[in-house]
C-alpha cells in the first residue's frame, strides 16, 4: 500500500491546523525522558516541535510519550503534527506510536489522514499489530468505513476482545445484525462491552425480543452487567410491555449495582409509563436524587401515553417550580397529553405560550401535534388554518394528521384533499390509502374502498402486518401476520380450530 503520510502538502496543512495550544513548558529533563509533559501554557507545543527538530538522539519512546501526552489532552492535531515531524527526524514509530495518532485521527474525524496513517504503518510492517489493529479498526467502525474495518480485523494477528467488540460496533451502527450476531458467537472470550454492544445494538434497531433474551443469557453465562448494560435492556422490555420481566431487571439492577444512575431511573421510569404503571414511575423518579431534564419528560410523557391529560399539566407545573427549564421535547409531551385527553384550549395554550416566551424550542412536531390535536376533536377549520399560516412548508406527518381527524369524524372531503396531498408527497405511502379507507368504510362508502383496495393491488402496495406479543414465564413471544415461523405453530393453530369449534357451538 502506498504511503503519503510524509508530502510536504500534509505538513504544511498540519503546520497551519497546529495552533500554538495552553500547555506547559518542557524543562530539560522533560526533554530527555519526556514523561512528565503536562499540558497548561502556550509555549509546550512550541519547545515539543523544537526538541523535535533539534535533539538527534530523540528515540521513539520519548518521542511516543511526548505525541501521547498532546493526545491524551485532546490536543490531536498538534499529536498528528509531531508524528508528521518524528517521520522527518528519521525516528522510526512503533505500535503505540501508530495506535495514538490513529486515534487522535479518529478523535478528529478525519478520515483521509487516518488511511494515511494505516498506509505508513502498512508500509512499515506494523499493521497487524493487535494495538494498531485495534486503533485501526476503530478509526473505520466509528466513520462508518464497515468492509475497511473488517479487512483491519482480518488482517490483525491475534484479535484481542477490543478487535472483535469494535467490529461487532460497526456492523450495529450499520444494522447487519446478523454479521454482528455471527461474529460475537465465534468471539474466543467475551466481556461486558462485548455483551452491552449486542444488547444496545439489538435494542435501538427495534429487535427488542432479542435484547431482553440477549440480557438474560448474559446473566446465565455469569456475567455481571454493569451500569451501561441496564437502559438498553430495561428499555426493550417496555418496548414490548413485558411488565414482569422489566421489573425482575429493576430487582436485578439493584442486587448489581446497589443504587442507581440517573440514566437506569430514567429508563426505569419510562419503563413502567409503557406498561401502564405510572405510580411505579412516580416512586422511581422520587428515588432518583440528581434528576435531569429526562427525568421530568420521561413522567410528563408517561402521563401523555396513559391519557392523563390533567396529571401531566400538574406535574409540568410543578417541574416549572423547579430549577430545571423545560425543553421541545417537555413541550411536545405536554401537547401529546393534551392531545389524548381532548383538552384543546389548554393545548392552545401552552403552544402559544412557548411561541412568546421561547419560540426557539418549537419544532416541526409540536405544530403536527396540534394538528392532529385540531382534527382529532373535529375542529377543522382551525385546522386548516393553522396548516396555511404554518411558517414552513407542511410535509407528510401533517397531512397525516389531518387525515387522522378525518377519519374519525367521517370528514371525507377534506380527507380525501389530505390524502392526495400525501400521495403527492409519497405515492407509495401504504398508511395513507390504509387510512383512506377506513374513512371510506365507517361512512359506509364500500364502492371507494373497493377501488381504494383496487389501486393498492396494482402498485404492488401492502400493509405492514399486524404485531403483537406475549410474556410467559419471563419469556417473550412475538406473533406477526400470516407469519408461520414460530416453532410451536402446529399446536397453537391445533388449540385456535378447537376454540374456534367450540365458539361456533355455542
Amino acid at each position: 500500500m502506498k504511503t503519503i503520510l510524509c508530502r510536504p502538502p500534509l505538513f504544511l496543512f498540519l503546520q497551519r491546523k497546529a495552533h500554538t495550544s495552553a500547555v506547559a513548558l518542557l524543562t530539560e529533563t522533560q526533554k530527555a525522558h519526556a514523561h512528565a509533559l503536562q499540558l497548561g501554557t502556550s509555549d509546550a507545543f512550541f519547545h515539543a516541535r523544537q526538541l523535535f527538530e533539534e535533539t538527534p538522539d530523540l528515540s521513539v519512546v520519548s518521542a511516543t510519550s511526548i505525541i501521547g501526552s498532546f493526545a491524551r489532552q485532546h490536543h490531536h492535531e498538534e499529536a498528528i503534527y509531531l508524528f508528521s515531524r518524528m517521520l522527518l527526524s528519521n525516528i522510526r514509530p512503533n505500535e503505540f506510536t501508530f495506535g495514538t495518532v490513529i486515534h487522535s485521527s479518529t478523535a478528529l474525524g478525519d478520515l483521509n489522514i487516518g488511511k494515511q496513517l494505516h498506509a505508513c504503518a502498512t508500509k512499515i510492517g506494523l499493521h497487524s499489530n493487535v494495538f494498531v489493529g485495534s486503533a485501526t479498526l476503530d478509526l473505520y467502525a466509528k466513520l462508518s468505513i464497515t468492509q475497511d474495518a473488517k479487512r483491519a480485523f482480518e488482517d490483525t494477528q491475534k484479535p484481542n476482545v477490543v478487535s472483535y467488540t469494535t467490529l461487532i460496533y460497526a456492523y450495529l451502527k450499520k444494522e447487519k445484525l446478523e454479521e454482528a450476531l455471527k461474529l460475537f458467537q465465534v468471539m474466543p472470550e467475551r466481556n461486558v462491552v462485548s455483551w452491552n454492544a449486542m444488547i444496545g445494538g439489538y435494542s435501538q434497531t427495534g429487535h427488542n425480543e432479542e435484547a431482553v433474551n440477549l440480557f438474560i443469557e448474559m446473566l446465565r453465562n455469569g456475567l455481571v452487567p454493569n451500569h451501561s448494560t441496564f437502559p438498553c435492556a430495561i428499555i426493550a422490555a417496555a418496548n414490548i410491555a413485558a411488565l414482569g420481566m422489566g421489573r425482575s431487571f429493576h430487582a436485578c439492577a439493584v442486587k448489581f449495582l446497589g443504587k442507581l444512575d440517573v440514566f437506569i431511573g430514567n429508563s426505569l421510569i419510562s419503563f413502567y409509563a409503557k406498561c401502564g404503571s405510572m405510580e411505579d414511575s412516580l416512586l422511581v423518579f422520587n428515588k432518583i436524587e440528581e434528576r435531569n431534564i429526562v427525568s421530568w419528560n420521561a413522567v410528563i410523557c408517561g402521563y401523555a401515553q396513559n391519557g392523563k391529560g390533567e396529571e401531566a399539566i400538574s406535574f409540568f407545573e410543578r417541574m416549572r417550580l423547579s430549577s430545571c427549564k423545560p425543553n421541545s421535547v417537555t413541550l411536545l409531551g405536554l401537547l401529546w397529553a393534551c392531545n389524548h385527553a381532548g383538552l384543546v384550549d389548554q393545548g392552545y395554550f401552552y403552544f402559544n405560550q412557548a411561541r412568546i416566551e421561547d419560540p426557539s424550542i418549537l419544532k416541526p412536531e409540536h405544530y403536527a401535534c396540534m394538528v392532529d390535536l385540531l382534527s382529532r376533536f373535529g375542529c377543522f377549520g382551525e385546522a386548516e388554518e393553522f396548516i396555511s399560516n404554518l411558517p414552513f412548508e407542511p410535509g407528510i406527518g401533517f397531512w397525516k394528521a389531518l387525515l387522522g381527524g378525518c377519519q374519525i369524524h367521517s370528514n371525507m372531503e377534506l380527507g380525501e384533499f389530505a390524502a392526495r396531498k400525501i400521495l403527492a408527497l409519497d405515492p407509495e405511502d401504504v398508511s395513507s390509502y390504509v387510512m383512506l379507507s377506513n374513512a371510506h368504510s365507517a361512512a359506509g362508502r364500500w364502492q371507494s374502498v373497493a377501488t381504494i383496495r383496487r389501486e393498492m393491488k396494482e402498485k404492488g402496495l401492502k400493509r405492514v402486518p399486524g404485531c403483537s406479543w406475549i410474556e410467559i414465564r419471563n419469556r417473550v413471544h412475538v406473533f406477526v401476520t400470516g407469519d408461520k415461523n414460530h416453532h410451536q405453530v402446529s399446536e397453537m393453530l391445533s388449540i385456535l380450530k378447537i376454540l374456534y369449534r367450540d365458539f361456533k357451538g355455542e
